[in-house]
C-alpha cells in the first residue's frame, strides 16, 4: 500500500497540559482508520496539525507528493450563500462549468435536492452533510472527519455508514460512536498514556480493537506483576550487600535503577482513572411517576405524532427514536413541562423533581475559569447532601487540581461536556430527560455513563443518536412518524427491523404506481404479443440509451459554456433516469419470459 502521510514523533501542549508525546504512526491508502482517545487527549488537535491549521510543538509530519486533503470540521457554520455556491467558492476557479456539475453530483450524493439552498438556515445534521461534501470538492486522497455523526439523527448515521462503505476513499475519522467505527473503519489508532508510545494501532474494527487492546493491558499489567518482584529482589540485595557500593557491582546498580524506574512508568500507565458519575436520586416509591394519554402537537402547520400514550414507573427506561421533524425533542419537551400540548393529558406524581438535558446545551462562559465552572458559588458543592471542596469534585471527573484556573474556552469539548455532566448530578431528579447527552464524550465515559443510568432508581426518558447506549440502557422504545401515536419496541433493532419493512412496503407501493410496471397478479401472466414485441426492442432501446448517457457526458467534460453546462447536466439526469426505468422494465419482462 502506498503511504499517504506519516506522523513523525510528534508532540503538543497546551500550557501544562500535554496532549500527546513523540507519537507516530501511517496512514496508508486503502486505512479507513478511526481515530480514538480519552476527552482531553489532542484528537481534533492533531487532525488540525494534519491540516496544517495548528503547529505541533515538535516533530514532523511528511506527506505524498500532491497529497490532496479534504477536512470536515467538528462544529461547521456557513456565510449565507447557496449550497453550490459554498461549494465551489473556495476553489481555484469557481466559475468553472465542471466545478459547478461536479459540485451537483457531490450534492446528490448527499441527498441535497436543491443546490440554491440557503446553507445558512440548514439543520446541524445537514450542515455536516454539507461540510463533508465541501471536503470531497477537492476530490482528496484522503478525507479528515472529525466527528462526523455529531447532530445526524440514526437514519443520518446510518446514510453515512454506506457512503462510507461505497466511496473508495482513506480517511481518518474521530468518533464515539462504536456501531459506526465496527461499520466503517479497517484500523483504529487510540492516543492514550496508557501506553508505552502513547500511541496504540491495531487492525480491523472497533470490536477487535477491543480485543487487541485487552491483550495488551494484560500483558502489560503481567509485565508489572514480573517486575515487581524482580524490583523487590534488587532493592534486598542493594540494602544487604556492602559489595554493591564496589566498582565491580555498578553495572548491577544501574540496572536496578533502572528496573525500578520502569516499574514506576508502568504502574503509572496502568492506572486507570475514570469519570466518577452517580446521579443524584430522590428516595420516591411512587409507583407511577407520569402518565400521558393521548398527547398531539403540531408546529408551523405540520402534525408531528397525536394519540402518544405511556407511562413511566421508578425503573423505565424509554427511548425515542424516529427521523428529524418527527417531534422527539418536542414530545421530551411535553413530558418535562417545558411546552404545553395541543392535545391529551399529563399526569405527575406529587412533588415530582424534572431534570432535563437539552441537546444544545446552556453555553459556559469560555473565559470563566474551570473552577468557577464546576462550582459558581463557593469553593464547594452540595452532593447528596453533604459538601464537597471543588477540587475533590473536580477530580470526580477527571480534572486536576492545577487545571482549575484554567480558562473553559482552553477545554476540549468533551472536557466541557463533563461539566455540563458535573451540573447535572447536583440536581435530585425522579425523572431524567436527556436530549443527546452523548456528543463530544469518549467512549470510557460513556460507558461510565450507561453504568450510572442502569443503577438509577427513578424513570428516564432518552433521546439519542447513539444506539450502542439505546440498547444498554432503554428497555422501551417509542418509535415516532411509523404511526399516529408512535409504536413501542423492546429494543432498537426492533424498531429499525420494523422501519426497513415500513420502507419496503412504502416502496413496493410506489413501485406498481409506476408506468410500465405491473402488479403482482400481472406479473405471474405470461408476456403479451405486443409485450413480446416491447421486450424484443429493449435491447436496441438499452444501447441508444447508452449512447446518448456518453455523448452527454462527453460534452460535459469538453463545455466552457456554464448555462450550457446546466442544460447539459439535467438532460444528463434526465437520461439516467430513462435509462433505469428501461432496465427495470427489461428486467420484469426477461424474468416473467423464463429468460433469468
Amino acid at each position: 500500500m502506498t503511504s499517504l502521510l506519516g506522523i513523525h514523533s510528534l508532540s503538543k501542549s497546551f500550557g501544562t497540559q500535554k496532549l500527546f508525546e513523540n507519537i507516530s504512526f501511517n496512514i496508508c491508502s486503502g486505512d479507513k482508520i478511526g481515530l480514538l482517545g480519552p476527552n482531553g487527549a489532542g484528537k481534533t488537535t492533531l487532525l488540525k496539525i494534519i491540516m496544517d491549521l495548528e503547529q505541533a510543538d515538535e516533530g514532523n509530519i511528511s506527506r505524498k507528493k500532491s497529497l490532496r486533503l479534504g477536512y470536515a470540521s467538528q462544529s461547521p457554520e456557513f456565510a449565507s450563500l447557496s449550497l453550490e455556491e459554498i461549494l465551489v467558492q473556495d476553489m481555484k476557479d469557481p466559475s468553472d462549468p465542471n466545478l459547478r456539475t461536479r459540485a451537483r453530483i457531490i450534492l446528490g450524493k448527499m441527498q441535497f435536492s436543491d443546490p440554491n439552498q440557503n446553507a445558512s438556515v440548514l439543520s446541524g445534521g445537514r450542515k455536516k452533510r454539507l461540510d463533508i461534501a465541501r471536503a470531497l470538492m477537492h476530490e482528496p486522497d484522503l478525507l479528515i472527519l472529525d466527528e462526523p455523526t455529531n447532530h445526524l439523527d440514526l437514519e443520518g448515521i446510518i446514510w453515512l455508514e454506506k457512503f462510507l462503505s461505497k466511496e473508495n476513499i482513506s480517511y481518518i475519522l474521530v468518533s464515539h460512536d462504536r456501531y459506526f467505527l465496527d461499520k466503517t473503519v479497517n484500523k483504529i489508532v487510540e492516543i492514550n498514556h496508557c501506553y508505552p508510545e502513547g500511541i496504540f494501532v491495531s487492525g480491523g474494527n472497533f470490536s477487535e480493537f477491543l480485543v487487541q487492546k485487552k491483550d495488551f493491558l494484560e500483558a502489560q499489567a503481567q509485565r508489572q506483576k514480573g517486575l515487581a518482584s524482580t524490583v523487590r529482589q534488587e532493592i534486598e540485595w542493594l540494602r544487604k550487600s556492602p559489595k554493591a557500593r564496589t566498582t565491580k557491582s555498578q553495572s548491577r546498580v544501574k540496572n536496578a535503577h533502572k528496573l525500578i524506574e520502569e516499574l514506576s512508568e508502568i504502574k503509572q500507565r496502568n492506572r486507570v482513572s475514570k469519570v466518577d458519575v452517580d446521579f443524584s436520586a430522590s428516595e420516591r416509591e411512587t409507583r407511577k411517576l407520569l402518565i400521558a394519554n393521548n398527547l398531539s402537537k403540531t408546529l408551523g402547520g405540520k402534525e408531528l405524532f397525536k394519540g402518544v400514550n405511556l407511562t413511566l414507573s421508578p425503573g423505565s427506561r424509554l427511548g425515542i427514536v424516529g427521523k428529524n421533524g418527527t417531534g422527539k425533542t418536542t414530545l421530551l419537551k411535553i413530558l418535562a413541562k417545558q411546552l404545553a400540548q395541543d392535545m391529551g393529558t399529563v399526569k405527575y406524581a406529587e412533588d415530582l423533581r424534572l431534570v432535563y438535558f437539552d441537546q444544545h446545551r446552556e453555553k459556559i462562559n469560555p473565559n470563566i475559569p474551570l473552577r468557577e465552572a464546576l462550582s459558581p458559588v463557593g469553593d464547594t458543592v452540595i452532593y447528596n447532601g453533604k459538601p464537597i471542596h471543588v477540587n475533590g469534585w473536580a477530580q470526580k471527573f477527571l480534572f486536576s487540581s492545577d487545571r482549575l484556573e484554567l480558562p473553559v474556552r482552553c477545554l476540549s469539548g468533551g472536557e466541557r461536556a463533563r461539566i455540563l455532566i458535573a451540573k447535572l448530578m447536583l440536581e435530585p431528579a425522579d425523572i431524567l430527560f436527556l436530549d443527546e447527552p452523548t456528543n463530544d464524550l469518549d467512549i470510557q465515559t460513556l460507558e461510565v455513563i450507561e453504568e450510572s443510568l442502569n443503577e438509577f432508581p427513578g424513570a428516564i426518558v432518552l433521546i439519542s443518536h447513539d444506539r450502542c447506549m439505546m440498547d444498554r440502557v432503554c428497555t422501551q422504545i417509542l418509535g415516532l412518524g411509523e404511526g399516529e401515536g408512535g409504536n413501542l419496541y423492546a429494543d432498537y433493532r426492533q424498531w429499525e427491523l420494523a422501519t426497513e419493512e415500513n420502507n419496503k412496503k412504502n416502496k413496493d407501493k410506489l413501485t406498481e404506481k409506476e408506468p410500465g410496471r405491473q402488479t403482482n397478479d400481472r406479473s405471474l401472466k405470461k408476456l403479451s404479443y405486443n409485450e413480446q414485441r416491447e421486450l424484443a426492442g429493449m435491447e436496441k432501446t438499452l444501447t441508444e440509451n447508452e449512447e446518448l448517457l456518453a455523448s452527454l457526458a462527453d460534452q460535459l467534460e469538453n463545455c466552457s459554456d456554464p448555462e450550457k453546462s446546466l442544460e447539459l447536466y439535467k438532460l444528463l439526469a434526465e437520461a439516467e433516469e430513462k435509462m433505469e426505468k428501461n432496465f427495470l422494465r427489461w428486467e420484469e419482462l426477461t424474468n416473467r419470459s423464463g429468460g433469468l
